[in-house]
């Protein structure tokens, strides 16, 4: 089998120091501000990235130890193949953000939606852009879960209110006692 050397173009700065504090899982919003700090060999390679919303960065997994072909998420609670998840114990250990470009400050990058740990090696940057509609993009077992996951906050929102009115009810034959 072939293999490939990469070396990191930068690093990500971030207020995560640890995996358990990055949001996961159905319903995780990625609001995080970070910075991607570029090596200054590669600072040239920004040139024009300020006319994008948003970036593809490619980083990795540093701190993930060995690889699961299938494995549970905090999704559903099944098992799945580790190529349809966003789990970290990968084969090769690289991960995929799409983050917002904030701004740029020379050779630093501030993005927004960052899920990465502070001091993640960044691989690589790519322009966010995609030719697919989105009403054409299928979620796979994602659409399933996130279909259980309303559901269920749906009958959690019955259950306050159906609590609530017998507060009310409550409230109003108290208030009538002789």
């Amino acid at each position: 089998m072939e293999e490939y050397t990469m070396r990191p173009i930068g690093h990500i700065r971030s207020a995560y120091t640890e995996t358990s504090q990055v949001p996961k899982g159905l319903g995780a919003e990625h609001t995080m501000e970070g910075v991607l700090e570029l090596l200054p060999e590669f600072a040239a390679g920004l040139e024009d990235i300020e006319g994008f919303s948003h970036l593809w960065i490619l980083w990795v997994f540093h701190r993930a130890d060995g690889y699961s072909l299938v494995g549970g998420t905090p999704t559903d609670g099944r098992e799945h193949g580790v190529f349809a998840t966003r789990s970290p114990h990968r084969p090769n250990a690289i991960g995929l953000t799409a983050v917002q470009l904030i701004r740029r400050e020379g050779a630093r990058l501030v993005l927004g939606g960052v899920d990465m740990l502070d001091g993640t090696p960044v691989l690589d940057i790519k322009p966010y852009t995609s030719s697919i509609p989105m009403e054409r993009l299928r979620r796979g077992w994602l659409e399933e879960a996130e279909k259980a996951r309303e559901a269920e906050k749906a009958r959690e929102a019955e259950k306050a209110r159906e609590a609530e009115k017998a507060r009310e009810e409550e409230r109003a034959g108290a208030g009538s006692a002789p």
